[in-house]
């Protein structure tokens, strides 16, 4: 999902195009923007966290690009390309490196397993929705 800091930013078109680059299929994609609660349902998992509430505000304040993608050991693989969630330890030529302006406005999210990049794609998408 392309985060709200880089669909404002303008850089979910170069996003997009890392990814594709790297050897992603784009399944499902759209352009939506969450609202306070929807994104509390997504971030259901850090609700005791003290960051959960800053967290559903910065996600709901813009418009976000989920998408669902596909290929051979996609989920290690994408966690590769988007780097460390703070963009000053991130590796060059990741997305995180090249996009993010903070630890909070990181850019993009990516699950960090195949359960839950299922659960977290199903969130967004129906299977009528996908391509």
């Amino acid at each position: 999902m392309i985060k709200p800091d880089a669909v404002i930013g303008a850089n979910s078109g170069a996003i997009t195009k890392l990814i594709e680059e790297a050897g992603f299929r784009i399944v499902a994609i759209k352009k939506t923007q969450l609202t306070v609660s929807k994104a509390g349902e997504f971030y259901a998992v850090h609700k005791e966290r003290p960051f959960y509430a800053d967290l559903c505000n910065y996600m709901s304040s813009g418009p976000i690009i989920p998408m669902i993608l596909e290929k051979e050991n996609a989920v290690e693989d994408f966690r590769k390309l988007i780097g460390a969630t703070d963009p000053k330890k991130a590796a060059d030529g990741t997305i995180r490196k090249l996009f993010a302006t903070s630890i909070e406005a990181n850019a993009i999210h990516g699950s960090d397993s195949d359960e839950n990049a299922a659960i977290e794609g199903s969130f967004f998408f129906s299977s009528l929705e996908r391509f």
